[in-house]
């Protein structure tokens, strides 16, 4: 055992495969992921109140979409669930973390399933103290965090409800513009960088 340990060469990491949410055909943003980042302070009159960011990431595309939250309340994370499939159609499946409310949105959701026969999204949960598991939207996350950083350099003192909300959407559309893959970027014979936007 000894001779092994000392004679032996360094092993390789075997990568694991891409889930097949990731790379299963399907329309845009129905594999999705939810988390929340922040909280941001506003001001409302004289007092200062906490905001949060709600994103939801495709993930397929690294498409996002960006929703401002008053609390991490259940109600007013299926709000915004809501909102997004409003806008960007069904979701067949969600992944996140297991904060409370998307635990109570899921329960409220399948309660819903039993007293009618309505829609139902695949809720699926990271296990507790896995954040690793999540990386594809905190890197996400981390992306829209940069592009507000250089907004809230100027505006930060002044910063209300609506002024968050506009900062939320040119955000989304400054990271949905991005390309997907750099190897074709400076060619002039190729066509233009696919987008999460395409």
């Amino acid at each position: 055992m000894s001779c092994r340990r000392l004679r032996g060469g360094p092993q390789e990491q075997k990568m694991a495969n891409l889930p097949k949410d990731c790379i299963e055909p399907a329309p845009p943003f129905a594999f999705s992921a939810v988390d929340y980042f922040g909280p941001w302070y506003i001001k409302e009159g004289r007092r200062e109140v906490k905001r949060y960011g709600v994103l939801f990431t495709c993930l397929a595309s690294r498409a996002v979409h960006l929703v401002v939250a008053r609390s991490l309340s259940t109600d007013l994370f299926l709000n915004a669930y809501r909102r997004f499939v409003g806008r960007r159609g069904p979701v067949q499946q969600l992944r996140s973390d297991e904060c409370t409310n998307f635990v109570g949105a899921r329960n409220e959701l399948q309660q819903e399933l039993v007293k009618r026969n309505c829609d139902w999204v695949d809720f699926k949960t990271n296990v507790p103290e896995a954040s690793h598991m999540g990386g594809a939207w905190e890197r996400q996350i981390r992306t829209v965090r940069n592009v507000l950083a250089s907004f809230l350099t100027r505006h930060a003192a002044q910063l209300d409800d609506k002024t968050l909300r506009t900062f939320m959407v040119e955000a989304e559309a400054i990271v949905n513009c991005r390309p997907l893959t750099f190897d074709t970027i400076n060619s002039s014979q190729m066509p233009e960088p696919l987008m999460p936007n395409h």
